[in-house]
């Protein structure tokens, strides 16, 4: 069993407080979500966050083909982290670690992704050139898109 990591750092110029409110909030992720993924929130949005939350989407990773995807808030400390986990979805394993840390100047936003892909051997076959890089393709535009919203970070 192969579990893979993806790990990315961002620098912001806001404060934790605006940093927080904007992460945390499950109705923002359509906002930083490419849109040909198709992202759209069912159910679980309507309440601030907190552990035992449960969060339904439909998204189109791949091919077009939509697919719903729930998740777990099953930890949260306010304004330091929270931790998303798939219930139900397009991985064997999904485990999303979202850690914010005031900086001078800003914040940092720290995520680590532990994941595996399903389908054993031809899962991790395909992790190469269709699974890593869409993760990298998605986590690339969130950062521009983190960049639009709330400016460049100077150091």
């Amino acid at each position: 069993m192969k579990i893979y990591t993806l790990h990315t750092k961002q620098n912001l110029p806001i404060s934790i407080e605006t940093a927080w409110e904007f992460l945390s909030s499950p109705k923002n992720l359509k906002i930083i979500t490419p849109d040909y993924m198709g992202f759209k929130t069912l159910s679980g949005d309507e309440k601030e966050m907190f552990a035992g939350q449960i969060i339904q989407y439909i998204v189109t990773p791949v091919l077009g083909i939509p697919m719903k995807w729930v998740t777990e808030i099953t930890h949260v400390v306010d304004k330091k982290y929270f931790v998303d986990e798939q219930r139900f979805g397009p991985y064997a394993l999904w485990h999303h670690k979202h850690f914010l840390k005031e900086i001078p100047g800003g914040v940092e936003m720290e995520d680590i992704v532990d994941y595996k892909v399903p389908m054993g051997l031809l899962g991790q076959m395909v992790h190469p050139f269709l699974v890593k890089p869409k993760l990298k393709e998605i986590f690339d535009y969130r950062r521009a898109k983190l960049v639009e919203l709330f400016g460049e970070f100077k150091e």
